[in-house]
């Protein structure tokens, strides 16, 4: 007997054996039933969820001469045995992905033209529709608006975004759902029982989900499945033979974690790599796994999972354990290693990198320094300065011995001195005194401001440093201290120079401009401790004149010198330098230097 593929041989052949698709098949079967019919149908959907089946189905349905009261097609009459034996002249299928030009559509609308033979309607059933033409839709389109009254189109799509939107208005749209795991699993056990295969609904279960929603994608597979099993299908042999990862290692992996296991976990990820199973994909069910854990914590978000009832169970124990941050947590971590799996050069690093720090979740934040553990904040590090450099606190007893006694005569002989001068009065008086002198005396002034500069605080906060009432260029935060300051220092014209350079770095951005212009003048020591600094014209003076008390302050400082004097003067004409062009710059260099003359003759350059 020649053996015909599940896929085929379990194909519907009629409405109530359509899987999945209830809605839908209502719809049409009361169409059916009323007369009420369209002259065009589009059926859309992901593949292998039944969109050509129905088409097939509805077809047969329309032209049957006794239908029945649901809707459907009687299979006896003339009508539906021509088309059960294909042979019916009233329904075509015409295959858009290799009939997709102008041509094959002209051909099809002659035939539009001629009546049935048997039958109410002609029937076209054009599959994958959104492959032809733009110049096959605009032929089709007249015809699709306005058709006879004993044509009907039907057309199937699995995308639906490629049609026209001129098609799609001249178009009932029945949008096809996926399979669900639960009726996929329900429809292999019916398969199987038909076969006389024995399984294990928790391997079917994988087979629903390696079908990803389609089930001529699980018929499919599940023949495959009883090939390899012969005869008994189990969920060990199911994954060996499709090369799935076990979900059985995404439990240990989250069992692993909330104990902070992280060797055991290198330990199954490396396994799972030996398989031959690459980590990106372990992320990804590991994520998958979570998600699911999240789910089964709740009543109401149970459903979501489209899992058998055993996995249910397991999942709602492991549950259990779980608390709802650790699994945000986690899927934050896995989503990321997500994200960057394809662009990381060592991907292995990075899967183990955020498996250890699932497993890190868990463990206490302020526990001690150990191998493996997250860096922690420098708010904490901060933290454990301050209480270091805190003296420890002494006792209200021990304070209150400390504290000297005051005697009523000390006090005075007023009535009221007298009444403060009793014993508890007096203890409690002395006690606070004392306690709150000595921990204004002892507390520590301690300031976090100076750890760490940035470019904000040498622009803009720069500004505010002053010495003696004025204003100095900042920077540098090892200013000499009172100990090493000296009035009256030497310094050479070379550390002028470097000072003054130093100090043009440093300058506040918005007085970029003339520190640019100061990088170019020569100061001068004229008449230690004066300065002379040369500038080329009044304007330029002026600018240095607004700023002379924050550079003359800033040069005393740094060469420590608080004789020193600086004065701006406008260069002599004799004085002033003319600015050499790139050419005569070059013809110097070349007058001094033969070799670069004959260095630019060699290799025939050009001056830029």
């Amino acid at each position: 007997m020649e053996y015909i593929v599940s896929a085929r041989k379990y194909r519907p052949l009629s409405f109530d054996t359509v899987v999945g698709q209830a809605a839908l098949t209502t719809t049409l079967k009361n169409a059916v039933k009323s007369g009420k019919l369209a002259h065009a149908y589009l059926f859309c959907g992901p593949r292998g969820v039944g969109k050509t089946t129905c088409a097939r189905i509805f077809a047969k349905a329309i032209n049957c001469q006794n239908p029945t009261a649901e809707g459907e097609a009687c299979n006896e009459c003339e009508s539906c045995q021509s088309f059960n034996e294909q042979r019916s002249l009233n329904i075509f299928e015409l295959d858009a992905a290799s009939n997709n030009s102008v041509e094959h559509i002209k051909t099809l609308m002659e035939q539009t033209r001629i009546p049935p033979q048997l039958g109410k309607y002609k029937v076209f059933i054009i599959d994958e529709v959104h492959m032809l033409s733009t110049a096959a839709f605009n032929a089709f389109l007249k015809t699709l608006e306005e058709p006879p009254a004993h044509v009907i189109f039907i057309l199937a799509t699995t995308e639906k975004h490629k049609i026209l939107p001129t098609i799609l208005s001249r178009c009932q749209i029945y949008d096809f759902e996926r399979m669900t795991i639960r009726n996929t699993v329900d429809h292999l056990k019916h398969v199987a029982q038909q076969e006389g295969i024995t399984y294990e609904e928790q391997a079917l279960a994988v087979i629903a989900e390696k079908a990803d929603g389609g089930m001529r994608d699980a018929l499919s597979i599940f023949d495959q499945a009883a090939s390899f099993c012969q005869g008994n299908i189990t969920y060990e042999k199911v994954i060996e033979d499709l090369n799935v990862l076990d979900s059985e290692n995404y439990f240990k992996i989250i069992d692993f974690s909330l104990e902070n296991k992280v060797s055991d976990i290198m330990i199954l990820l490396n396994s799972v790599i030996n398989k031959g199973f690459d980590g990106g994909l372990l992320i990804q069910g590991l994520a998958k796994h979570v998600r699911n854990v999240l789910m089964a914590r709740d009543p109401q978000t149970l459903p979501l999972l489209e899992v058998s009832d055993q996995m249910r169970e397991r999942y709602q124990e492991q549950a259990k354990r779980c608390q709802i941050p650790f699994l945000y947590d986690a899927l934050k971590l896995m989503n990321q290693c997500d994200i960057n799996y394809r662009q990381s050069s060592n991907k292995r690093l990075l899967v183990e990198l955020t498996l250890i720090e699932v497993a890190q979740i868990t463990q206490p934040a302020e526990d001690g320094a150990s191998a493996g553990r997250k860096p922690r904040r420098l708010k904490s590090l901060f933290r454990t300065l301050i209480q270091q450099s805190q003296p420890k606190k002494t006792t209200a007893p021990q304070v209150a011995a400390a504290a000297p006694a005051v005697s009523s005569s000390q006090l005075g002989d007023s009535p009221s001195a007298s009444a403060a001068s009793s014993p508890s009065n007096t203890s409690q008086t002395s006690t606070a005194s004392y306690t709150s002198k000595a921990s204004t005396a002892s507390k520590p002034n301690i300031s976090l401001d100076g750890i760490g500069f940035s470019w904000n605080k040498l622009r803009n906060k720069g500004e505010k440093t002053t010495k003696g009432g004025m204003q100095i260029i900042p920077g540098s935060i090892n200013l000499p201290t009172g100990q090493e300051k000296e009035t009256n220092a030497q310094f050479t014209q070379t550390d002028l120079e470097f000072q003054w350079m130093s100090m043009c770095n440093r300058m506040p951005q918005k007085y970029s401009g003339i520190a640019t212009r100061m990088k170019n003048m020569n100061p001068l020591i004229v008449d230690f401790p004066a300065v002379e600094v040369v500038v080329d014209n009044e304007l330029i003076k002026q600018e240095i004149e607004d700023i002379q008390g924050s550079i003359s302050k800033t040069l005393q400082i740094y060469l420590r010198n608080n004789q020193l004097k600086l004065s701006v003067r406008v260069a002599e004409q004799k004085e002033k330098v003319k600015i050499l062009t790139r050419k005569e710059q070059y013809e110097q260099m070349a007058e001094k230097n033969p070799a670069v003359a004959k260095l630019q003759q060699a290799f025939d350059l050009e001056l830029a």
